[in-house]
């Protein structure tokens, strides 16, 4: 009985979220820009499935800051703070407690490789929003990884459906090479918006550029407007 008003507590407040967020989102490039540049089927969001510029893989290219830690299980926490009214630390047996989602999208690269179809499982930041419960005044987020990278989004981005911190990828665990044992996966910007070994999310009042974002790269990374660089 605990669990499931946990769940509905959860679910109440996911749905406040979208409501709150619901137009903003409708409007994000990524949804509903008029003129995508691209080419192949509709995707979902209805965009060209290929984003202008990208080449399709099915290879997995491993690209980092150079450190990738080596974060067991056991050792693995996310803070989740900022402009929030519950923050948390969540151990791993907390985070796999949480809802868990099964989705499929691709995954494109802003040195212009796209990966289709890939098969995630994991936990909607829309979920874990929705349990810290976002202050009025938050407008973004700014993800840190273990190894000290930094990455920002605004909520109407983060808040999407297939925004999810994920621990399983092609139908296993997430390799440690692809940012295991969690990273967080943006199908609707450029992926070096998803934090890889992430273990913070700050929700923030105002934009708060992150590692790349400071070193020129876009700080919006739509990929259907090319939108690669500031």
């Amino acid at each position: 009985m605990e669990e499931k008003s946990k769940l509905d507590k959860i679910v109440e407040a996911r749905m406040k979220l979208k409501a709150r967020f619901e137009d903003q989102m409708a409007g994000t490039p990524s949804v509903s820009d008029p003129k995508p540049m691209g080419s192949g089927q509709i995707n979902r969001h209805g965009m060209p499935k290929l984003p202008v510029g990208q080449i399709q893989t099915n290879k997995w290219p491993v690209l980092d800051l150079g450190f990738k830690p080596d974060i067991s299980h056991q050792k693995w926490k996310l803070v989740i703070d900022g402009q929030v009214e519950s923050p948390v630390t969540l151990t791993w047996d907390d985070f796999m407690a949480l809802p868990q989602t099964e989705d499929t999208s691709d995954f494109h690269c802003v040195t212009t490789w796209s990966r289709m179809d890939v098969p995630w499982k994991g936990v909607r930041l829309a979920d874990l929003a929705a349990l810290v419960l976002p202050k009025s005044s938050a407008t973004h987020i700014l993800c840190y990884g273990y190894d000290k990278y930094t990455t920002n989004l605004s909520l109407e981005e983060a808040l999407k459906e297939d925004v999810m911190l994920v621990h399983t990828a092609d139908n296993k665990p997430l390799e440690r090479d692809h940012g295991g044992p969690v990273r967080m996966i943006t199908p609707q910007l450029y992926a070096w918006k998803g934090s890889k070994w992430i273990s913070r999310i700050e929700f923030l009042s105002s934009n708060e550029l992150g590692f790349w974002e400071l070193r020129g790269y876009s700080n919006t990374a739509y990929p259907w407007r090319n939108d690669r660089y500031s």
